[in-house]
């Protein structure tokens, strides 16, 4: 055999010297041959059951919003995060490394280091990582490893205590690998980075923060690094619901992804669970709103007016969730304004008789609007039976607003639902609009319906024993009309 030549210090000679068959084992020559002989290479999924806190418990904690992140090595991924963090400086956030799950090596494993593949999913305790995850999504805190990448050990003596947050970010290059990791994510993000400026940031964060020599860092990545990225990280980049190219340098999508969990964060955990519920924005005008309706000693002069003022403010916000065409118009000055039109064909639908009381709102903002009726027997929470009903002819061609100021247990709307549908209203062209919901009542609907949009100014705690909203304000029917005396 000849000997080596010398310059095989050479980046072209080191990375030709391991580039040949790699492995999707954790290491070669014999110490743990390909995954399918490793017990923990191709784990068969295990269903996991996770307790969702559910909305009628005030005391369960609030689940904290999720985030993914994962990419390539050296993808820019800690710097997207980093990113993220600052501009939610106003929320609680933590950051997990799944690099402090690495599994401390084996003394036999540490004699052979060079051939140990950390890039594969075996390298990480991502039993422990989902055990971390879950208790941080229960509101509990824990104790995340330091992993020493020198010693390729966990410190024995010092963990990093992390706290309950309102947002968790989990960053690895592996993170969307296990099926049971993702689904705890609310939010999967993909740092996608060009193949040489992540070689070349590897080279320098590998010889630079890690002390290793630049041949060892090429032979590692041309060994495991990059067959590892080709196997498992590249074909995870599927599950990723945002795609970042160039990293921490785009930051247009940083922005929009920080304004989106901004969006998720102030929302009901109803709203995180079904996307077709819509709560308006609350202000403290409406917060001021409901503390009149909802107050018992209110006159009913005052009761009226502040709910017609609420009751406008969900049916604007109802309005806009109807399709739109664009339509240019020229203006005063002379010039061309491109703006939309507005849904022509619309009807209103009242559930008699409280909800007779948002049609003046529902005129007020739609000049000549149809408005049709339907009545329902209601006994206690099983009123499914259908009294009356007076539709436009042509209702099946219109997107339909539905009216009722309270959806407590949800039968009642189902059933008028269910009647629009048999006349021939598609479900996704129905907007349910109300100034309080159940949390019962959108259970019952959306998952019935879950293509129709329910529009609501408040979320409340709870149906009592007699099925009536807690905290609620009451019979809304009577007050609005005075035949509560």
């Amino acid at each position: 055999m000849s000997p080596v030549p010398e310059e095989t210090t050479a980046i072209d000679y080191v990375m030709e010297a391991a580039s040949g068959a790699h492995f999707s084992g954790l290491r070669v020559d014999g110490l743990l041959t390909s995954s399918s002989s490793s017990p923990r290479a191709s784990p068969t999924p295990t269903p996991t059951h996770f307790s969702t806190p559910t909305p009628l418990d005030s005391t369960a904690p609030k689940q904290p919003f999720v985030i993914g992140v994962s990419g390539g090595t050296a993808s820019g991924k800690t710097t997207v995060c980093d990113m993220i963090i600052q501009q939610l400086h106003d929320h609680r956030v933590v950051l997990i490394n799944q690099d402090s799950f690495y599994r401390g090596l084996t003394l036999e494993e540490m004699k052979h280091v060079h051939e140990y593949n950390f890039d594969h999913p075996d390298a990480f305790d991502t039993e422990q990582l989902l055990e971390c995850v879950e208790k941080l999504k229960s509101g509990m805190s824990v104790q995340v490893p330091i992993y020493d990448f020198k010693t390729h050990q966990r410190c024995s003596d010092s963990f990093r205590q992390v706290n309950a947050s309102d947002v968790i970010i989990l960053e690895g290059i592996l993170v969307f690998h296990d099926a049971r990791v993702r689904n705890l994510m609310s939010m999967k993000i993909f740092v996608d980075t060009d193949a040489d400026v992540r070689l070349a940031r590897r080279i320098r964060r590998d010889t630079v923060e890690r002390g290793r020599d630049i041949n060892s860092v090429l032979e590692q990545y041309a060994k495991f690094v990059k067959p590892a990225f080709d196997d498992f990280v590249l074909p995870s980049k599927k599950y990723a619901d945002v795609i970042i190219p160039r990293g921490g340098d785009n930051h247009v999508a940083i922005d929009l992804i920080v304004q989106h969990i901004r969006t998720k964060l102030g929302q009901h955990d109803l709203c995180k669970i079904y996307p077709n519920v819509y709560v308006i924005q609350s202000t403290f005008q409406i917060r001021g709103m409901h503390t009149l309706i909802r107050d018992k000693e209110i006159s009913k002069h005052d009761f009226v007016f502040y709910s017609d003022r609420l009751i406008r403010l969900v049916v604007e916000h109802g309005l806009g969730h109807l399709p739109f065409t664009e339509k240019q118009i020229v203006t005063p000055t002379g010039s061309v304004y491109t703006g939309v039109d507005f849904c022509k064909k619309l009807c209103g639908v009242s559930i008699i008789r409280s909800g007779e009381s948002m049609e003046n709102a529902l005129r007020a903002c739609c000049k000549g609007i149809k408005i049709g009726k339907i009545l329902i027997h209601r006994d206690g929470d099983n009123g499914k039976q259908l009294i009356y009903e007076k539709l436009p002819k042509d209702i099946s061609e219109r997107h339909v607003l539905l009216l009722d100021p309270v959806l407590a247990t949800g039968n009642s709307a189902n059933q008028a639902i269910e009647l629009l549908i048999q006349k021939g209203v598609p479900e996704s062209h129905i907007i349910f609009l109300n100034l309080i919901s159940a949390p019962e009542g959108i259970h019952c609907v959306c998952k019935r319906f879950p293509s129709l949009k329910i529009v609501t100014s408040e979320i409340d705690q709870s149906l009592n024993e007699e099925y009536r909203v807690i905290p609620g304000l009451g019979e809304f029917g009577d007050r609005y009309f005075g035949t509560d005396d």
